[in-house]
């Protein structure tokens, strides 16, 4: 493949991608900006219950990281019919899993909302959006399925469209249910579960066209459902030690107070935002290293992974120059208070010197769960929690305040801790012990 078809193939996949994986975070920034507006404590309230149901789900992400390589590898091979296969397979599994975290969820929140230690009615706005929330697990996970294996079919497309028409289902309902029925914070819980179960339907729907296409079961199959539980095994411990470095994070912003727990939601909102368009190149490589690696082409991916590191750092100072220059009104954008802006824009400016980091961490981690390498990325995981913790520990105990204690909590995140990741992900690339070529 020749220079030029590499970036057209790369385009394809990651632009569609990016439409794709921006609606998630937005679906967070319409709850936090209506929700903000009611005031700095239902945002504190949404900064727990988000950290909480981030965590969840992104525990489960697994379920599509790893049918988007499991799917692509057999595509890539030619078996069509047993690549979709796969694919149901991790839809059943995301339902089974579903449905067991909602039930457990609503059992312990009330306990989960507590264990940050805020204020009473923090907690408690926390636990009233969190006891609705939970209902849509089932759909968050179906969706991250759903989802790996349209990636594993190369198409971004279609995600695309029903990212669009859950966001902005997503946006109508929550303004409807907050201010148009006055359910406050309930309102913004209750419109986004049903934006994630409209999503299932439509991709019940175009899944059940592809299986009737290539001729697959939609009956669970006993091997593959130990497959995708095996094969997530790995994937969930890493994505477990990203999952502690988060809530960590979000433990020292609650202790040093309110505010600061409500500019940290705000910076970690962009944040992830940002983390998702750059996590589009990270896409487009697992599908392309998982394609080729079934196809038996190593050549063609090693194209991919240096065309796309090159891609993920240009990518990375675009992001973070837009950051920079927002930084000064995303505050506002948020609350409505000057305030909050001031308070939270040193934090943003971090972020942003940080953006080419993170674009080619995303890439390195997109293209080592294409090529399957679960078991190193979980111990890399750990690794990278050694010289975070400590760095965190110490902003803890100085206790800083304001501005500047965002500022100090965003370089340990941003910096150490994103810097540890390069340096795991890039001393793997360099050897070839990832390359296994195959089905």
């Amino acid at each position: 493949m020749t220079a030029p078809s590499l970036n057209r193939d790369i385009l394809r996949l990651a632009v569609p991608a990016l439409g794709a994986l921006i609606a998630e975070p937005l679906f967070l920034i319409v709850d936090a900006a209506l929700v903000g507006h009611l005031g700095v404590v239902p945002l504190a309230g949404l900064g727990i219950a988000s950290a909480i149901l981030q965590t969840i789900v992104g525990l489960m992400v697994f379920l599509a990281y790893s049918t988007t390589p499991a799917v692509a590898r057999r595509f890539g091979a030619g078996q069509h019919g047993d690549a979709v296969r796969a694919g149901i397979d991790g839809l059943w599994l995301a339902l089974g899993l579903g449905v067991v975290l909602a039930v457990v969820g609503s059992v312990l929140t009330p306990f989960l909302a507590g264990i940050f230690g805020a204020s009473a009615e923090v907690t408690e706005q926390a636990v009233i959006y969190l006891s609705l929330s939970m209902w849509g697990l089932p759909a968050m996970l179906i969706v991250f399925a759903a989802t790996g294996l349209l990636r594993g079919m190369q198409d971004t497309v279609t995600p695309l469209w029903i990212a669009g028409i859950g966001f902005t289902l997503n946006a109508l309902l929550n303004w409807l249910f907050i201010y148009g029925f006055g359910w406050g914070i309930a309102g913004s819980a209750a419109g986004t579960v049903v934006a994630q179960w409209a999503m299932v339907g439509a991709y019940a729907f175009v899944v059940g066209r592809l299986a009737r296409r290539h001729e697959a079961s939609f009956r669970p199959q006993r091997d593959g459902l130990r497959g995708s539980a095996r094969s997530g095994g790995w994937l969930f411990l890493r994505t477990l030690s990203l999952r502690f470095a988060f809530l960590a994070t979000v433990f020292v912003a609650a202790g040093i107070g309110t505010a600061e727990l409500a500019g940290w939601q705000v910076a970690f909102t962009v944040f992830s935002t940002a983390a998702f368009a750059l996590d589009a190149l990270a896409i487009a490589a697992q599908a392309l290293i998982g394609r080729g690696l079934g196809a038996g082409d190593e050549p063609f991916v090693r194209r991919v992974l240096r065309r796309t590191v090159a891609w993920g750092v240009w990518f990375g100072v675009l992001v973070g120059g837009a950051i920079a220059a927002l930084s000064g009104v995303m505050g506002l954008v948020f609350t409505g208070s000057a305030d909050v802006a001031a308070l939270v824009q040193p934090a943003l400016l971090v972020l942003a010197v940080a953006q080419p980091v993170c674009g080619v961490v995303f890439v390195l981690d997109g293209v080592l769960m294409g090529a399957g390498d679960a078991r190193y990325l979980a111990l890399a995981g750990g690794l990278n929690l050694v010289p975070y913790l400590p760095a965190l520990a110490i902003v803890a105990v100085v206790h800083p305040t304001g501005a500047t204690a965002l500022a100090w909590i965003a370089a340990c995140f941003f910096g150490v801790y994103m810097l540890a990741r390069l340096g795991t992900l890039g001393w793997r690339v360099r050897r070839d012990a990832w390359i296994t070529a195959g089905v």
